[in-house]
């Protein structure tokens, strides 16, 4: 398998961490995003949409989009429940993760860390900081229940929102009101196979 990304994406990271939690071996190739790598003519022959994470398969075939990248690599392993109400919310936690959370989490932080926060987005990075703590309050809330996201163990649910919220700092977003957050994160690390992002 080839996985194509870059390390410092938490998209790109969940993919990493999946691979890890279940030891399988791939091939990482780099994609730098800033200087365009995403829209040459080679990458997006793989990918049509010119975005990352994508992974190729030894059979030739492409997957995208980060969530189903993770929901492929976990089929059949306990990250991805088979259980119908189970894996529908899995499934309910990764489309807020792409909906509520991450285009204000994810944004902030592109704009600070990649971009080195310009003056012409300063009101876009702002703008995002509501819409990220909301985000941050439903899973506490969820937290507050249950050990992990969906129930007390680790699934793909937790890995596509540990990607981006445990550096949620680097987009301006403050835990310090946020314990169980805080616990949640550091019970995803305390895993015996967790690698943490470059």
């Amino acid at each position: 398998m080839k996985v194509y990304g870059d390390a410092v994406s938490g998209n790109c990271y969940k993919i990493q961490l999946t691979l890890a939690l279940l030891e399988k071996p791939y091939q990482w190739i780099h994609v730098d995003i800033l200087k365009g790598e995403t829209k040459a003519p080679t990458f997006l022959a793989l990918s049509p949409n010119g975005k990352i994470p994508i992974l190729e398969l030894s059979s030739g075939d492409v997957i995208s989009e980060s969530n189903a990248i993770v929901n492929y690599l976990a089929y059949s392993s306990n990250l991805l429940p088979e259980d119908p109400l189970a894996l529908a919310k899995v499934q309910q936690w990764q489309f807020f993760e792409q909906y509520s959370h991450e285009p204000y989490i994810a944004v902030a932080r592109y704009i600070e860390k990649y971009l080195g926060l310009p003056e012409d987005r300063l009101e876009d990075y702002k703008s995002k900081q509501e819409g990220g703590y909301r985000a941050l309050d439903v899973m506490e809330q969820q937290l507050l229940k249950s050990k992990f996201l969906v129930g007390e163990t680790l699934t793909v649910a937790d890995i596509s929102l540990f990607a981006y919220t445990h550096v949620c700092h680097e987009g301006g977003f403050a835990l310090s009101n946020y314990p169980e957050i805080k616990r949640w994160i550091k019970e995803i690390k305390k895993h015996p196979k967790y690698t943490p992002m470059e």
